[in-house]
């Protein structure tokens, strides 16, 4: 494909997804369509989409128009490109500009540039203060490649030494012991060898940075309460020694968990929602709660856009009941550990102040939050305990 038919594909996809198609399904239906095209095509039209993705408002201010058209002419504007360039008319690009279009060049207002639902501004201003304008402006770029080296399977050098010989440059980083950062090759890492036994696992560095926080002693139960496909279990076991169990309301996100395990060199058991109260007592109970995943719109951009206040009340009032559910599964003395891959403090520093205040036997051990960076996305950590005299699960 040519780069303007590439982004004549981008432009039928992004209508799609304004007209209502998740983002994946929208990219999957052309791509069963467009047999053509090869890896390399797929790659760049993806990038394209998950570009006007993040820069889903300003895109339309700098195009003069909210359609997949005008967006892509925005976008490429917001890029220093000329966007007749690409838009020539031959070989599959998509038609010239026409006169308003090239009279009329496209202008952000800061309200545009933030890129965000106008009701979530004041979100951002009340729960991020004066980092509210930066984390914005970076959730409107990609994400970096992280890598944690499971020290199960292998050291960083021999993880770095491995990759490389694959096409992979990674460069150790200081958010977190075991993280590596991937700066060439990202798209070979699933068919590499490092990653195919278990030496590596694709986890953001923030995420990482929260596990080692977590002050888990040789041989504990610990639980992993809302564990989905298992990478912060992976990250705990690979870390120390213990007997690891794993739950998620909807067991079937934790059916590839077992295959991962066994790559990583780790047994779990996964608990059904009606075992969980016979395996208890756990010494950790980790409650990664479903959430707005605010810190990760540079991953996901299209949540930020399908997000309504409505369901920010809901995920607060679910997360709410998580912790109140897992916190009869700790043990006497042991930990509740509840985190977020958001920024937004309703579901963060709010959500743990209820729960204390509604059960006083609780208190908050520790609390941290990460911001959205060049190694790692937004998260939040809270470490609970019993306070002394209520140790009684």
């Amino acid at each position: 494909m040519t780069p303007g038919a590439r982004i004549a594909a981008a432009i039928e996809i992004i209508d799609a997804i304004g007209a209502g198609m998740a983002a994946e399904k929208a990219l999957q239906s052309w791509a069963r369509g467009a047999r053509f095209a090869g890896s390399k095509d797929r790659a760049a039209v993806r990038d394209h989409v998950f570009d006007v993705l993040r820069k889903w408002r300003s895109s339309a201010a700098m195009g003069g128009d909210a359609t997949g058209r005008g967006r892509m002419i925005g976008a490429l504007r917001l890029q220093g490109v000329d966007p007749a360039a690409l838009f020539t008319g031959e070989g599959y690009a998509p038609a010239t500009l026409g006169t308003a279009e090239l009279k009329d060049a496209g202008t952000a207002s800061p309200e545009d540039m933030r890129d965000l639902p106008e009701w979530l501004w004041p979100h951002f201003l009340s729960s991020l203060q004066d980092a509210a304008a930066p984390t914005a402006e970076a959730l409107r770029h990609r994400a970096p490649v992280m890598l944690r080296v499971n020290r199960r399977r292998g050291c960083l050098e021999e993880a770095q030494t491995r990759l490389a010989a694959e096409g992979i440059t990674a460069h150790p980083v200081e958010i977190a012991r075991n993280a590596l950062q991937v700066t060439e090759g990202e798209r070979k890492i699933a068919h590499c060898s490092a990653y195919a036994e278990g030496l590596v696992e694709l986890q953001d560095g923030s995420s990482q940075a929260a596990i080692e926080r977590l002050e888990i002693a040789p041989g504990a139960r610990v639980l992993d309460y809302c564990a989905g496909g298992g990478g912060k279990l992976l990250a705990m076991a690979g870390a120390v020694d213990g007997t690891w169990f794993a739950h998620d309301i909807a067991a079937e996100r934790m059916k590839d968990l077992p295959a991962r395990a066994a790559r990583a060199g780790i047994e779990a058991t996964v608990l059904e929602t009606a075992d969980l109260s016979a395996a208890a007592p756990f010494d950790m109970v980790l409650c990664d709660v479903p959430c707005t995943g605010s810190g990760t719109w540079r991953r996901t951009p299209e949540a930020k856009w399908r997000l309504t206040p409505a369901r920010l009340t809901e995920l607060t009032r679910i997360q709410s009941d998580i912790l109140q559910k897992a916190a009869d599964l700790v043990a006497p003395a042991g930990c509740l550990a509840y985190t977020t891959c958001s920024v937004l403090s309703q579901e963060n520093q709010d959500v743990v102040a209820q729960f204390c205040s509604t059960d006083p036997a609780w208190s908050v051990a520790g609390m941290q939050h990460w911001p959205v960076s060049p190694t790692g996305d937004g998260f939040f950590l809270a470490l609970l305990r019993r306070s002394a005299g209520n140790d009684q699960p």
